[in-house]
């Protein structure tokens, strides 16, 4: 039994917490979470958490209550990106394993500070959340370009798209705000998703240019006056990556106003042998091209079972989720806090935070372009 506690009672810690309760639809395990502490300024967020699970030791409005229990072994931490420097290095410092959000660090600086309280402590345990890549689709891909069945790579596009904020009455909320969300906007919040199989494959990516869009520049708050949105929405970057001596461009998008996309996932890899297609908007079809030289340029298209990286009781005839993938992204952090990276049953560990550093160095390039080649 794994003893955690969760700093953040808002969405995402709900999705995290009811992951528990399903956890007996992964098959085979010897290991198993249980939370037992929560915090949160607010109590009638907490109440949801005490409500719905009996684990549960005590609440707390003080972080630091939880960084003393000797008890509670890890963290789920999800809180505003202008708090993660002092909750992560508090909670990396109190020898607490933590699954925390992207992008760790609210900019490159906080992100250093970060690093540095990990450094200094190697025997705990730091991942990033990000679990899409769990999705059977996005997991073979995984394995199809680890394999290098495609050859050389000559093309990759990869991204995360919403669209809720096509309605300008949408409330504003911190992720629109920079004092709280950054100064990368979109790219911090959606980024690293986009970014963790393309950094997973070894891919260094270097930066050619950028384009970022603030469209809707101002939202209603609580009390229904309009208040300046100074975040971006959209941002798409043009890469260089490389790999064993070759070079190919890589598309990043991460957009928050993509009309039409509730919260839409992709990647797109072509190389020279081979090519694949994955996107959650249809979650079960994956696109694949096998080819021979001389031979016919054919897309396969598969119906993907529901098969991830750790087995499941549900049949392979049904639909994967959302709520899927954070039960298997959930798994194989507490496979390998258990066992080592070395020693997992499966190959897909969570997002590291050497991913996440590089991710800024990206997010940090792009802003500096934007700054002095388009707006000079």
């Amino acid at each position: 039994m794994i003893n955690f506690a969760v700093i953040g009672c808002g969405l995402m810690g709900k999705e995290f917490a009811s992951a528990v309760g399903r956890w007996l639809h992964l098959s085979g395990l010897n290991f198993k979470p249980r939370i037992i502490a929560v915090c949160d300024l607010n109590d009638d967020a907490m109440k949801w958490f005490t409500d719905n699970l009996d684990t549960i030791k005590y609440t707390t409005n003080d972080y630091q209550e939880i960084l003393q229990d000797n008890e509670v072994d890890a963290v789920y931490c999800a809180v505003p990106h202008n708090l993660h420097k002092k909750f992560y290095v508090d909670i990396i410092n109190a020898g607490k394993h933590l699954l925390g959000e992207k992008p760790f660090g609210i900019d490159q600086e906080a992100n250093q500070e970060i690093m540095n309280a990990i450094q200094n402590n190697p025997d705990v345990l730091v991942r990033s959340s990000s679990e899409i890549p769990y999705y059977p689709g996005s997991y073979e891909v995984f394995h199809k370009v680890k394999s290098d069945d495609l050859g050389q790579i000559m093309e990759v596009e990869a991204g995360f798209w919403h669209s809720s904020d096509l309605n300008p009455e949408k409330p504003i909320n911190w992720k629109r705000i920079q004092k709280t969300n950054g100064e990368y906007g979109c790219m911090g919040d959606l980024g690293l998703h986009v970014l963790h199989l393309p950094l997973r494959f070894g891919w260094d990516l270097k930066l050619l240019g950028a384009s970022l869009s603030n469209i809707m520049k101002e939202r209603p708050n609580q009390n229904g006056e309009m208040q300046e949105c100074d975040t971006w929405d959209n941002a798409v970057l043009l890469c260089e990556g490389s790999s064993e001596g070759n070079s190919f461009p890589v598309t990043v998008s991460t957009k928050r106003i993509a009309p039409g996309h509730a919260n839409t996932w992709f990647i797109k890899v072509y190389g020279t042998k081979g090519s694949i297609e994955y996107s959650t908007q249809n979650p079960k079809l994956l696109r694949v091209m096998e080819y021979e030289p001389g031979g016919k340029q054919v897309w396969k298209v598969e119906d993907v079972p529901h098969q991830s990286a750790y087995e499941s009781i549900t049949g392979g005839i049904f639909e994967f989720g959302f709520s899927d993938s954070i039960l298997q992204m959930w798994a194989a952090f507490c496979e390998e806090l258990i066992y080592g990276k070395e020693n997992m049953s499966q190959p897909l560990y969570c997002a590291t935070p050497e991913e996440a550093q590089k991710s800024h160095a990206l997010f940090t390039d792009a802003l500096n372009y934007y700054k002095s080649e388009v707006n000079s």
